[in-house]
This record gives C-alpha cells, structure tokens and sequence, in this order.
C-alpha cells in the first residue's frame, strides 16, 4: 500500500492588495448572447482603485500600474475569487491590456476559469508572454454562464519580491438608519430653492394622478457601479423612494436618460428625444452633469441652456440640480451652482454629503469608506447609489414639509411661480445660448438645411448604446446617422447648407483601428478635426462647430482625411439653434 504523495513546497507568502475587494458584479446580456460584467481599468482607474481598496500610498507603486511594463514589473500573479448562489456556477476570469496601435486586439488577454465557490484562482504572469503591443491596463471582464446572475468578487495583485503592501483597512457595516447616517444625508441640501414645482408635483402624485420623475445625466445617471444597473441605481432608487411615500397607487413614472461620458452639451441636444419621448411630460426632472462637464466648451452655458429649457416647458416641472462627485472629491459644482442660485432651484451635493467624513477614524464620526461608497473612481457602489437616493428624498421631504409661499414672495407682491418667470427674464448667469437648440438627423429634418450626404450613405448600427428607465435592454443613441464606410473614397465629402445662428456637429468616438478623422470647414475655412481617437472609446461626441450672435447662410463641409480614407467616420447628428 502506497502513502499519501509528498505535498509541493508551499508557494512563498507573498505580499498583496485589493483592487477589488466583495464587489458586486452582474452578467448583463450582450448583442451576442453572452453575459458579461465589465470592469474598465485604463484612464487613472486601476490606480485610483489601488488607493482606496488597497490602501496603496507608494507613488513609485502607484506609477508602476500605469503601463504593462511597470504592471509586470510589479505584479507576480494576481488572485481572483467570485461567490454566487450556485457555488459550481462556472466563469471566466479576463483581464485585458490594451495595446499602442490597436487599442482592443493588440494587447495580453490574462485569464483564468472560475466556480462561484469563493476560492481563489491565480494567474501567474509568468505564464504569459506579453505582445509588442501591450500598452496599458485595460479592462476586467467576468464572463458569465447566464444573463442577469449577480455574485460578489474579489481581485488582489500579489507583488514580486521588493515590494510591500499595507494592511487592509478594516471596514465597519453601514447603518443606513442610524443618527450619523441622517446627519450626514442632511448635508446634501445645498439649496431647498422654490419648492411650489416639487410639491405641486407631490400633490398630484398625493390625489393618485400621473406623476413622471426624469433624470438626465452621464453614467452615474445610466447606474454605472450599480449592479443590478436598472434597478440599484440612484435614479431607480430615487423614484421607488418617492413613489412608496406620496403616491396613492401605481401614478408615478419613471424616465432614466443617463449616457455614460457625455455632458450637458450633449444632454441639451438629445434631451427631446430621450426624456420627453413618447409624450412624456416630466413633472420633475433631476439634472446630473457635475462630474461629466470639465470637457463642456462653454463652461457652463450648455448646462444652464438645458436647465433653462426644462423650466420654460409648458407644463412648468420641476428641476433639481444634482452634484455627483468622483474619488478624487472632484465636481463643478463651483461652476455650476450659480445657475441654482440664480433660479432659485432645489440643489443636492454628494461631495458635501461624504467627502468630510471619508478622512475621520470610526470614532471620530466616519459613517462610511471611500470603498464602500465607490465602486470605481468614477461611479458610487450599490451604497453609493442608495446615499445618492436618500439624499434625494430628503430633499423631497423638505419640500413637503416647507412653507407654500416664501417671505420674500410677500415681501415682492410675487407668487413663487412668478418669482421664476422673473428670474427667467434676467441676466443669465452663464449663458443661455443653446436654449432654444434644436437636433438635425436623418429623422429631424430642418426645412432651413439643404444635404448632400457625398459618401456618407451608410448607416452606423456599432453605436453607444444605454439602459433606457428600468429596462436592461439597450438602446442606441442617435441611430439615424450618417456613415462613410470607406465605399465611396472619391467622394469622403459630406456637405449641409443651413441657416442657423449656431452649430454643433455630434460625431462618434471609437478605439477601433477602421475609425478615421474629419476635417469641419465653414464657409471655406478650417474650423476643426473631428477624431474619434482622441477620446479612443465608442461613445457620443458633440462640438461646437460655430456660435455666432445672429443667424446666417453657411455652408458647412466635412471631409474624410485623405489618409483615412480606407476608414469609417460617423456624423451622428447637429444641433442648430436659429
């Protein structure tokens, strides 16, 4: 009788840190079938995700995890472990480089099959060898074997030999019903504003008639970080919330129009389409561009054009003005917050609710951890999203509870819708130039625009495309495009005569390696160059192609680069005002 085999020499403790640490993750269904949650990490996130789940402080560290050079330098191997209601649920485990040239296909997939036990696997980089087009760190992928199945994973990077990790940082459980929870959920009132919109509403919703909540905004809006996206997301949370304390019956409606990446410039343009589509006739309309609007070209004359467009509809809803905030403690809310001073709306600031308490001990008053109300550096966990909730019923409850008319209104012999309709005939505070912006494609025509779409006849279906209200089912935006699919190079020439005072031209970003650059001439001169590449992912782009004081006959030209002209480009839409 033979004896047990001699075990292998155990494998040397190495050191380690958490960039993902008990996080939820979702197969949601792709085009193909197949169910994947996506984890991006290129643009700053793997790092910022090593200083708030690792606690990494060490900036040689931190630099390390910019390139795949310095992440192999760095790394030894990396451990990964998912639990799931079926334990022998099976997975796969992927994370991408991407490379220099070809952003999606030139780099190292690292990869690694998995169970829903809670064990962990490990992916040795050793085993790998790296292409020449490895670039940077790119995407985690879970691939799932079903849509719509949740689990909770954990990822951490063991470090070769001369690096050191610090001790995970012990997190206590987030009591959402304790006294320092509200306390803190009370600092997001930056302004209660002119509540007469907001209780009308709730009146409505009060005597069982049709109530519509509306948010508006980037990917925080669309629910990213919140797993599942369409239902643990703030604006979902935010409606049910509402919904549960002033409607009679089922009277409330829900519209999600959140795009990831996208700012008001764009919101303004697309707000027609994705939030009064169908009839809808919002009632409240919650607007969220803090952190997607550093890359708006007017600096704030787009936001307070939208914000201004919501509030002279016929209907008078309400607006709110909601301030997310990044990792960092980043936002505009500096910027924007003007607009709600001037107006006088209803403002709520989730920097103001949690970044003070982030730096306190337990002890000393921290309700909650950076990792636990971030799941990346861009977008709130499922806590966060429940914060971003709360802070908005607060609101709301403030409303209800607020005087039907202010001192102020006595005081002017004003009701308080007439103190709006004042205040909307005053000097901007930004700017209003885009108030009466109105979007041109191939489904909204404009009798003032005569088109020659040249070699631009195809139609673009590889679109961004977003998680439309409490639906999981995606949606493109801005489908009746035109697209250069390389099939006419002789003629790369798309050309629009309008009669407009101002122009913006909507085209698509992409990292693909068939994706060209534009150049945008006015009435013969260069006014700019469209490329895709300078953002390098899928999504929509619009920029100002000119904004002038009165309206006029031009003739815009958008010409592929020669040198492109084996490649797509894709003109979503424009945006004229009159």
């Amino acid at each position: 009788m033979n004896g047990p085999a001699a075990p292998k020499d155990p494998e040397k403790k190495r050191p380690y840190f958490y960039i993902m640490k008990d996080k939820e993750i979702f197969g949601a269904k792709q085009e193909d079938g197949s169910a994947i949650h996506f984890i991006y990490e290129s643009d700053g996130r793997l790092i910022n995700s090593a200083q708030i789940v690792g606690n990494i402080t060490d900036e040689n560290m931190l630099r390390l995890l910019e390139t795949v050079e310095g992440f192999g330098k760095l790394v030894h191997s990396i451990g990964v472990s998912v639990e799931t209601d079926n334990p022998k649920e099976e997975m796969e485990f992927i994370f991408q480089m991407y490379g220099k040239k070809d952003l999606y296909g030139g780099g190292t997939n690292l990869r690694c099959s998995l169970t829903g036990d809670g064990m962990e696997r490990r992916i040795y980089l050793s085993d790998y060898t790296w292409t020449e087009d490895d670039y940077i760190p790119g995407q985690i992928k879970f691939i799932m074997s079903a849509p719509e199945k949740m689990g909770k994973a954990s990822v951490r990077f063991y470090l070769n030999d001369g690096y050191t990790a610090p001790e995970e940082v012990e997190e206590e459980a987030v009591d959402t019903k304790s006294e320092r929870y509200c306390t803190m959920i009370e600092r997001s009132l930056m302004n209660l504003g002119n509540t007469y919109r907001i209780r009308k509403a709730i009146e409505k919703a009060r005597a069982g008639k049709e109530v519509t909540l509306a948010y508006i905004g980037g990917s925080i809006t669309q629910g990213a970080g919140a797993t599942p996206i369409n239902t643990e997301c703030y604006a979902y949370k935010s409606y049910q919330l509402f919904k549960s304390r002033f409607a009679m019956r089922d009277n409330v409606k829900f519209v999600k129009a959140g795009v990831g990446g996208t700012p008001s410039e764009l919101g303004m343009l697309r707000f027609d389409r994705d939030v009064l589509r169908d009839g809808e006739k919002p009632d409240i309309v919650v607007v969220e561009f803090a952190v997607n609007d550093e890359g708006d070209e007017t600096k704030g004359d787009c936001y307070e054009s939208l914000v201004r467009k919501i509030l002279k509809l016929d209907w008078n809803p309400a607006v709110v003005l909601l301030f997310s905030v990044f990792a960092n403690d980043w936002n505009l809310q500096d910027r924007l917050s003007p607009v709600g001073r001037l107006y006088d709306l209803p403002m709520v600031s989730i920097k103001d609710t949690v970044v003070e308490q982030f730096t306190k001990k337990p002890n000393e008053g921290r309700v909650l951890t950076k990792n636990q109300f971030f799941y990346d550096m861009f977008h709130p966990s499922n806590l966060g999203h429940t914060i971003m909730a709360d802070c908005l019923q607060y609101l709301f409850e403030r409303c209800d509870l607020s005087e039907h008319a202010r001192l102020d209104a006595f005081e002017s012999g004003l009701t308080e819708e007439g103190m709006l309709a004042q205040q909307l005939q005053m000097k901007p505070a930004i700017g209003k130039s885009f108030e009466h912006v109105r979007l041109l494609d191939k489904k909204d025509v404009y009798a003032g625009a005569q088109i020659d779409a040249g070699g631009f006849c195809a139609t673009d279906d590889q679109l961004q495309s977003v998680e439309m209200d409490d639906r999981l089912e995606l949606t493109p935006e801005f489908p009746y495009n035109w697209m250069y699919d390389a099939t006419m190079t002789e003629n790369a020439v798309f050309t629009i005569r309008i009669h407009c005072k101002a122009l913006v031209l909507i085209f698509k970003d992409s990292g693909e390696v068939d994706v060209g650059k534009a150049y945008v001439d006015v009435d013969g001169e260069r006014r700019m160059t469209a490329d895709p590449h300078i953002n390098n992912w899928q999504h929509c782009n619009a920029m100002i192609v000119f904004n002038e004081d009165e309206s006029a006959d031009h003739t815009v030209r958008i010409e592929v680069a020669e040198e492109d002209r084996d490649k797509k480009f894709t003109i979503l839409g424009f945006g004229y005002v009159l």
